[in-house]
């Protein structure tokens, strides 16, 4: 027979802390509280499981009607009380309790049992008629709120009008005949609003109240909660029914929330807030200011030293910091609540550096307390969490962080802006390539399109700047110099807040705490770095974000896009100038002009991975995003001809038009781009082979060791990969016949495309390594645009239709069981072949867990988000030993 009720006190413990999916959070603190002795109000707990039954049909089953039964049997034997009674009473408290600490679930019910007879008999018991009525009328408001749904608003109305009808100030100087009256006014509100008596049977108020949990599983603020924190449907909440104590007892009762550290700052001290003669909804309603827990010894010393010696016997016996709840009632402390307590992120990482120097715990259960939010939130600037905020509009959070400044519309601008030392958010449709500069500029970026995988995004994270992208709210009205976003219009150079890590763009200037990377922290992850066995490497483009990346751990580059070398105002013109050449000589003319540039880079990017792997992906996006703008094309042929302009300068900006034209095409992220480029032009991979090689063989010559792996991309077909893999050898020997130097460098492909992963045993012949290009292999296993994704996957997230936006959080059950057949073939003809991750999931927690269950040797993510991968290979390990 199943058994559906714990029942939990002195002597009569049914449940222990390990059952919390079964007991939820609470009941399984306070069985485990009860066999530790502790002092706990008794009562029971009714499971999950009969919350998952009761949604299912909205009734319940004989057997758990008969446990139930049996549990209240028990309590009032216990107490020595009956539930409505006339002469003295037992008042219960009724809690949910999830599995985790949950906020949005239904509120605490306190006094239940009390009812127009049951009120009296606790007056005579108590000797105290206002108490009896004050507890009288905080039920009923209670249940009319809570289980029945009334608004508050209605009875503390008339809790306020009786204050001003008797002209007094606080609740507290009502007296026994105003609080009666009250009473029968809350009762009246109930009929009013309900269409019947507020209940005088117990046990039909405990039913309901009961029921009132059960549902507020779904209610709409608690699945929101659940969404958010990704928490499971399906699992439920329990009903923990527990003995009334009062903390509203006179001088020597009291009631508080406490912590057994600082959860701010994980400081080793006790940490609080209490009221006297109180109960414990008016520490958290605000009614009156609580006093801090240190000064509870000076009022209530005997109880204070007994919670002090019961949390370091709670910390010491769940290891952790506790979260705790406490009524002292005449003097006498029981205990109402012990859980893990929530932290920030800085005290995530204080508490489990300090719990292993104390001993209570060792590094891999320290690795595991540290979240991998944790370590985002402390890696970049941060909102104050007690800032008032004005969130106007969301969009995806595309790298995390938050930035303040004024609303810019060009990149031009925000670069003059930051040369007279003004911070900007530059808010753009969408970001090209001839952004890069005041992307830079900027403490932010928000765009209007775009999604996880954006240029936007991908340039935003390696840059360690704060961006939101894909807010279709927002209207730009770039001639006015504006942009309207649900109701508020925002000129340029109004102050803006956005917040990457949530999506938020905000209104006004908003208070930053700023990053902060310490000791703590630096322990944490070397321990991490002890344990892990997946590889970590980092997507940078540059010295600068490579030297950032191996600071913060990294162990080589596992993707560095060649194509982002090539931003820049400099650059543009020679890049263009290649794109528009209309034969190989000219062509070879401008890159003769690119060389040098592509060399200085990678001498600079080799030194700082000296000793370190370097994979350098050859040139792969569309040519047509390095060419001008056709609006802007049209619009200055439009002002050349209006102005009569003779200097030849209408048939220039007619010629490049023309190019641009030529140029476009109907699908250009499965268009010319990739090997498909180096096949037809392979001047163009020929001159950045030649600036990889002169580079390596320039540095080795000075002593340093260089690790060049030449990564081609988009490769679906084994002769495609055959083709260009000659070419890029011949190039590289022959730079190294001239040099005299032999460098060890690797040519692999990278798998973007689901043929490449089905066919990955005829690649692999050619490759010396495989790196899974996960952006495009999303993108070409769904057939969803990146850049377009942001459009509808919200509303397919909000109808059920996927949980996760796939570019954010790697799809296991396509995209990775594509991954696997790829490794699977690849292996099948090289054992030891070297394979990695180098799209954005490689630094996302899940996907790394899944990196490392699938078998690859390393994930690559943007330097920023190393920390992160470091922590979560190290949790991977660790979950894999279990």
């Amino acid at each position: 027979m199943s058994k559906f009720v714990y029942f939990f006190g002195k002597d009569v413990t049914d449940g222990k802390a390990s059952m919390r999916d079964l007991l939820g959070g609470k009941g399984a603190g306070l069985a485990e509280m009860a066999n530790l002795g502790i002092p706990v109000p008794p009562g029971f707990t009714i499971t999950t499981e009969v919350c998952v039954l009761y949604l299912e049909g909205k009734k319940y089953s004989e057997e758990v009607l008969k446990q139930v039964e049996e549990a209240i049997d028990k309590l009032e034997t216990l107490n020595n009380k009956k539930l409505g009674d006339t002469e003295d009473p037992l008042l219960v408290s009724v809690r949910s309790g999830a599995r985790v600490s949950m906020p949005g679930m239904m509120d605490t019910v306190l006094n239940l049992g009390l009812t127009d007879k049951s009120v009296l008999g606790l007056a005579n018991k108590v000797n105290d008629e206002r108490f009896a009525y004050d507890c009288y009328r905080r039920f009923i408001s209670m249940f009319g709120d809570v289980v029945l749904g009334i608004d508050f608003e209605k009875f503390e109305s008339l809790i306020e009008d009786k204050k001003k009808e008797l002209k007094v100030e606080s609740d507290t100087d009502l007296d026994a005949k105003a609080l009666k009256d009250l009473a029968e006014r809350f009762k009246g509100v109930i009929k009013l609003e309900k269409g019947f008596e507020f209940p005088q049977d117990p046990k039909v108020q405990l039913q309901m109240a009961i029921d009132a949990v059960f549902d507020s599983w779904n209610n709409p603020r608690a699945i929101t909660y659940r969404k958010l924190n990704e928490i499971d449907d399906s699992w439920g909440t329990a009903v923990n029914v527990q003995t009334m104590v009062y903390g509203n007892r006179g001088n020597t009762s009291g009631t508080g929330v406490a912590f057994t550290r600082n959860p701010s700052t994980g400081e080793r001290k006790f940490f609080g807030e209490y009221l006297i003669n109180a109960q414990g909804e008016d520490v958290v309603a605000g009614i009156r200011t609580p006093d801090f827990i240190d000064t509870l010894g000076n009022k209530i010393p005997e109880a204070y030293n007994q919670l002090v010696d019961i949390c370091k016997k709670l910390e010491a016996h769940f290891k952790d910091m506790q979260d705790i709840e406490f009524t002292i009632q005449e003097g006498k402390l029981y205990m109402l609540q012990t859980r893990t307590g929530k932290r920030t992120a800085a005290a995530a990482v204080k508490l489990a550096t300090d719990m292993v120097a104390e001993g209570l715990i060792d590094k891999e259960t320290a690795v595991t307390r540290v979240k991998a939010e944790h370590i985002d939130l402390l890696l970049h600037p941060r909102i104050d969490p007690n800032a008032k905020l004005e969130v106007v509009a969301k969009g995806l959070p595309a790298s995390p962080g938050a930035a303040v400044g004024k609303v810019v519309f060009t990149a031009e601008a925000a670069e003059e802006m930051a040369e007279k030392g003004e911070k900007t958010i530059l808010v753009r449709t969408e970001t090209s390539p001839e952004d890069i500069g005041g992307m830079a500029a900027a403490q932010g970026v928000i765009t209007v399109r775009g999604g996880m995988t954006s240029h936007a995004a991908v340039v935003g994270r390696g840059m360690g700047k704060p961006c939101v992208v894909g807010c279709g709210d927002i209207s730009i009205d770039t001639k006015s110099g504006l942009f309207m976003v649900n109701g508020h219009t925002v000129k340029e150079h109004d102050y803006v807040t956005i917040d990457g890590s949530t999506g938020s763009v905000i209104i006004g200037k908003v208070e930053l705490i700023d990053a902060e990377i310490n000791e703590d922290l630096k322990k944490i992850l070397q321990w991490a770095d002890e344990i892990r066995t997946l590889g970590v490497r980092t997507n940078a483009d540059n010295p600068a974000d490579a030297g950032l990346a191996r600071e913060l751990g990294a162990e080589g580059i596992g993707l560095c896009r060649t194509e982002h070398m090539f931003f820049g105002e400099e650059r543009i013109p020679a890049v263009r100038e290649m794109i528009m050449a209309e034969d190989e000589k000219s062509r070879r003319k401008a890159l003769k002009k690119l060389l040098p540039m592509q060399k200085e880079d990678f001498l600079g990017i080799f030194r700082s991975m000296e000793g370190l792997p370097v994979t350098i992906r050859l040139l792969d996006p569309p040519l047509h995003e390095f060419l001008p703008d056709k609006e802007e094309l049209d619009a200055k042929l439009r002002e050349l001809e209006a102005s009569g302009d003779s200097s030849g300068k209408i048939n220039e900006v007619k010629k490049v038009i023309q190019r641009v034209v030529s140029l476009k095409e109907i699908n250009p992220m499965l268009g010319h781009r990739g090997c498909r480029l180096g096949i037809t032009y392979p001047e163009i991979y020929d001159m950045q082979v030649r600036a990889i090689m002169e580079a390596a063989c320039e540095l080795t010559n000075e002593g340093m060791k260089i690790t060049p792996e030449i990564m081609i991309p988009l490769v679906g077909l084994v002769k495609e990969l055959a083709i260009t893999r000659e070419e890029v050898c011949k190039m590289a020997e022959k730079v190294m016949a001239e040099k005299g130097v032999k460098i060890d460098y690797k040519v692999g492909t990278m798998i973007e495309l689901p043929r490449a992963a089905i066919v990955a045993d005829q690649i692999a012949q050619e490759a010396d390594f495989f790196s899974f290009g996960t952006n495009d292999l999303t993108q070409t296993t769904f057939g969803f645009s990146r850049d377009d994704v942001s459009k509808f996957v919200p509303i397919y997230q909000k109808a059920g239709i996927i949980e996760h936006d796939p570019f954010a959080v790697l799809d296991q059950e396509g995209v990775g069981e594509i991954m696997k057949i790829g490794i699977s073939k690849g292996r099948s003809v090289k054992p030891d072949l070297k394979m990695g991750i180098c799209g954005e999931h490689g630094g996302e927690p899940r996907s790394i867990h899944f990196a490392y269950d699938i078998g690859l040797n390393y994930v690559s993510c943007s330097p920023y988000r190393v920390p992160i991968a470091r922590l979560v290979a190290a949790q991977s390990t660790i979950d894999s030993r279990k």
